[in-house]
């Protein structure tokens, strides 16, 4: 069964529990079923804290979505930022969630990343790949993230 007429099987509320930490702080342009794509190349970006864009950087545990880069707010106060392509099959559905003191999560297969990319999960039966994190420095409000 796939993931689309698995959650419909269980109806609007329970998807909507199962989905939610996963969609939290995505952008209107994020797609729920993910796409595949290929890593993003020379990250180099600068956000603007005090911007609307970077509001959910605000309170620990929120995110952005930014160049194919999630960029955290860790559960510490620390800025961190990683791929949004999973290092699994390159869905673009990487996203930070507050679970085991903050963690990069897929949803597309259940892929789960430490703060610094090293995996702690297998998925199908085989060990995943590093995620790539991203510098990030910060000079008052403006906050560069880059390779």
């Amino acid at each position: 069964m796939e993931r689309k007429q698995f959650l419909k099987s269980l109806g609007a509320g329970a998807a909507f529990a199962l989905t939610f930490p996963c969609l939290h702080g995505c952008s209107s342009d994020d797609s729920i079923d993910g796409t595949i794509v290929e890593e993003p190349s020379e990250v180099d970006f600068t956000i603007d804290l005090n911007s609307s864009e970077a509001s959910s950087l605000s309170a620990n545990g929120g995110f952005i979505l930014k160049n194919l880069v999630v960029i955290a707010r860790n559960l510490e106060g620390d800025l961190i930022a990683a791929s949004q392509v999973c290092s699994h099959e390159a869905y673009d559905q990487v996203r930070f969630v507050s679970q085991d003191g903050g963690i990069f999560y897929c949803d597309v297969h259940g892929s789960r990343f430490e703060q610094n990319g090293t995996p702690l999960n297998q998925v199908d039966g085989n060990p995943a790949k590093v995620l790539k994190v991203y510098n990030t420095e910060l000079n008052g409000d403006m906050l560069r993230v880059f390779e």
